[in-house]
């Protein structure tokens, strides 16, 4: 992707305050030179079309399948055509311009230009604006018209200075942006891939460890296994019991609230959002400040190993998530909508307990006993209801420390992947910004490209493509 690129040979001052200085064969003159604002009546087929932040313009009904509804009369629409440019004259500072992939109709909220003479690309001036904006230009540019808006109609873009470069050109650049785009999008969409597979790799193993299918001190199956009584279970080892929770751990549901009041002692809360975005709790966390009283405070304080299950939530796959206690406090109290389940010591370990409810067959029972129709909510008799594999403590320990191994080793590669989208992404913005900023020369590597746009994914690929080929020919 990288062959063929340099920088140009001679530059010169743009007179641009943001751009600065670019090659010396371009010019600049105002954008109303370039475009010009249509209005034209919506049509009566046409569907809404959307101008999204990440430069898409397409039918609404392409991004979104529900949660918006016709709240305007189609006389207060106008009409969009595909090849429009479309500038979201609230959005445009967040990169909400684009050219439209689609014909269909829009509010007065948006923009809609087409180009006032031969030999423009709109497609390469939608990428210039949106450099504008990942460049402040346009907030700057907004604040500057109205104080606290972010307001930049037709009007202000009309009489901004923007490049003029040979329309060849203009297409190279968007021919090889395109081609680009689609590689990091190729790769990042592999990464992101790889992430599901990592997560479901760590899902599919603690289910196997904590269920009994092999043995992590070697890695075969057991000599021999038995019915566990419990059908989503199956068989289990032979020396392995098989309980309810209620029958290996103390529940104990808070009633403390996220109050001050006086009278009653200062605590730190554990709440929901604490035990659901964290498998750890200790005591270094940024807890609420609340009240208790002496008695909840005596039931309900916080000791290690305990673990807190989340107990209620708007969705049904939230409920039963985890959390181990590590390193507790002497204020430290379990907060409103979590279940506090202490282990019975000489059965059962804190962080077996721990890995056994982050598996996906309890997790499922959880799922299943949770009851409501907006909110979901598990029963005290829902959670001791709930089977538990439990295996001698020896082996719970052996089990705790693989899996934590393997999720070390999962967590490294998740990490290491999350870094390299990211780093494509960073790289992706740079080079979007060198080669239609005239910071870096693409004609060369564009003449080289590979013609693939059939290979291409969305209507906005091949459709800019097409446009540049077959509309704006000079």
């Amino acid at each position: 992707m990288m062959k063929g690129l340099k920088p140009f040979s001679e530059m010169k001052d743009s007179e641009v305050e943001w751009l600065e200085n670019m090659p010396k064969h371009w010019s600049t003159c105002r954008a109303k030179w370039l475009f010009c604002k249509i209005e034209r009546p919506a049509e009566k087929d046409d569907e809404v079309v959307t101008c999204f932040r990440d430069g898409t313009v397409t039918l609404r009904s392409n991004r979104r399948l529900g949660g918006f509804t016709e709240s305007l009369s189609r006389f207060r629409y106008q009409g969009i055509r595909c090849g429009d440019l479309v500038i979201h004259s609230m959005d445009a500072f967040a990169g909400a311009v684009g050219v439209s992939d689609s014909n269909g109709m829009g509010t007065s909220v948006y923009s809609v230009c087409t180009p006032a003479r031969t030999g423009v690309n709109p497609y390469y001036y939608a990428f210039y604006i949106r450099e504008m904006a990942r460049n402040q230009w346009i907030l700057a540019l907004s604040k500057g018209i109205r104080e606290r808006s972010t307001d930049f109609r037709y009007s202000t873009f009309a009489n901004q200075s923007i490049p003029i470069l040979p329309i060849a050109e203009q297409n190279e650049i968007v021919r090889f942006l395109e081609h680009a785009q689609q590689r990091i999008q190729d790769y990042t969409q592999g990464k992101q891939k790889l992430l599901s597979l990592l997560d479901e790799q760590k899902v599919v193993i603690t289910q196997k460890a904590v269920t009994g299918q092999f043995d992590v001190r070697s890695g075969k199956p057991y000599p021999a296994y038995q019915p566990s009584g419990a059908e989503w279970l199956g068989d289990v080892p032979k020396h392995w019991e098989v309980r309810r929770l209620r029958n290996v751990v103390d529940m104990r549901v808070s009633n403390v609230d996220k109050h001050i009041k006086d009278g009653e002692n200062p605590v730190r809360l554990c709440n929901y959002v604490d035990v659901y975005n964290n498998d750890y709790i200790n005591k270094q966390m940024d807890f609420m400040h609340a009240t208790a009283t002496n008695e909840e405070i005596e039931r309900f304080r916080l000791e290690r190993n305990d673990v807190l299950i989340t107990k209620d939530s708007e969705t049904w796959d939230d409920i039963g998530v985890p959390a181990l206690v590590t390193d507790p406090a002497c204020d430290l109290v379990s907060g409103y909508h979590l279940a506090l389940l202490r282990p019975q010591s000489d059965r059962l370990a804190g962080a077996y307990l721990l890995r056994a409810l982050q598996s996906k067959g309890l997790a499922k029972q959880f799922h299943v006993e949770a009851k409501g129709v907006t909110r979901y909510g598990l029963s005290h008799a829902g959670i001791k209801s709930v089977w538990l594999p439990l295996p001698p403590l020896s082996e719970q320990s052996a089990i705790v420390h693989y899996l934590d191994e393997v999720s070390t080793n999962i967590e490294t590669a998740i990490t290491r992947t999350r870094r390299q989208i990211e780093l494509f992404q960073e790289y992706r913005t740079r080079l979007i910004s060198d080669v239609v900023t005239g910071k870096l020369d693409v004609r060369e590597a564009a003449t080289n490209l590979p013609d693939d746009t059939e290979s291409m994914d969305g209507p906005a690929e091949s459709g800019s493509i097409n446009y540049a080929v077959s509309h704006v020919a000079s």
